[in-house]
């Protein structure tokens, strides 16, 4: 099975499971509430671990619902057709997934206020997790190479297109009361500190005991050995899972194994070229 793309609106987008109409639907016509709770990222930027901890903060660190329900369930991908079925029905105050650059994004986010939480990652990792996603998700193309999917990957010739304007666009909502951006490093770096300012910025109170439940259930390793979390359980229309599992490594800078210095410079050159006029700081910088 070959995966096929189309475009819509300048963004690149698989044809399995996803359709022009459906995209028109987010855009214009898709309703956002007031109490709904987004998880934004670029794919490959900490998607599910985000998705794991916002499970946990809505059920006080009780682990649950993360056992017991698909986290595609739990939080729908909206910008896919079966996840836009799944949110239409899903009852308030929804959780809800995307990749969509903001400029895709329903329109209706402007009158909300509904809660976006934008998670981040170093773009070189993203590079180096997207390529290896690349090969077990029958949705996405197999890389020829390395040296041609940086070069796809620089020119935004991949799912959801730029890296560079998912970033630059989202990231123009910051100082918005409802948008909260955070990195995939900081996670790593201080997971109790990151899910105390998540709690925060969604008005969550839990105590230490919860707090504490929230942190350990959101581990790597647990995540890894929860077969609701750790996408075993897709289809295998969607996933290989002989050729490899979702949770990878879980780490930072595995770049530095992937990639030449040439490659590495070549990706530096670009990026502060794009990312120069954005004024932010980020970890990996």
């Amino acid at each position: 099975m070959t995966a096929e793309y189309f475009t819509y609106e300048g963004v690149l987008f698989p044809c399995m499971n996803f359709s022009s109409e459906t995209l028109s639907y987010m855009e214009n016509e898709f309703q956002v509430q007031d109490n709904d709770i987004f998880n934004i990222t670029y794919p490959k930027s900490g998607t599910t671990w985000m998705l794991e901890i916002l499970s946990l903060i809505r059920c006080e660190g009780d682990p649950g619902w993360v056992r017991s329900v698909p986290n595609w369930e739990r939080a729908p991908w909206v910008e896919s057709q079966s996840g836009l079925e799944a949110a239409l029905k899903y009852p308030p105050p929804r959780l809800l997934t995307s990749h969509l650059p903001v400029q895709l994004f329903p329109k209706s986010l402007q009158r909300s206020k509904a809660k976006i939480i934008y998670t981040l990652r170093s773009p070189k990792d993203v590079l180096v997790s997207l390529y290896h996603f690349s090969y077990i998700m029958h949705i996405f193309k197999s890389p020829s190479s390395m040296d041609t999917f940086l070069e796809d990957f620089l020119s935004g010739n991949v799912p959801y297109s730029s890296w560079f304007d998912h970033v630059t666009g989202w990231m123009g909502l910051r100082g918005n009361e409802n948008f909260f951006s955070i990195t995939y490093e900081e996670l790593q770096q201080d997971l109790s500190g990151s899910v105390r300012r998540i709690c925060r910025f969604l008005g969550k109170e839990l105590s230490e005991e919860q707090l504490a439940a929230v942190v350990e259930n959101a581990s790597f390793q647990s995540m890894k050995g929860n077969k609701m979390s750790n996408f075993s359980q897709m289809s295998d229309e969607y996933m290989d899972h002989q050729k490899g599992e979702l949770m990878r490594k879980g780490i930072c800078g595995d770049w530095r194994n992937h990639l030449s210095e040439v490659q590495s410079q070549r990706f530096d050159t670009v990026y502060q070229e794009r990312m120069q006029r954005l004024g932010v700081t980020f970890p990996w910088d």
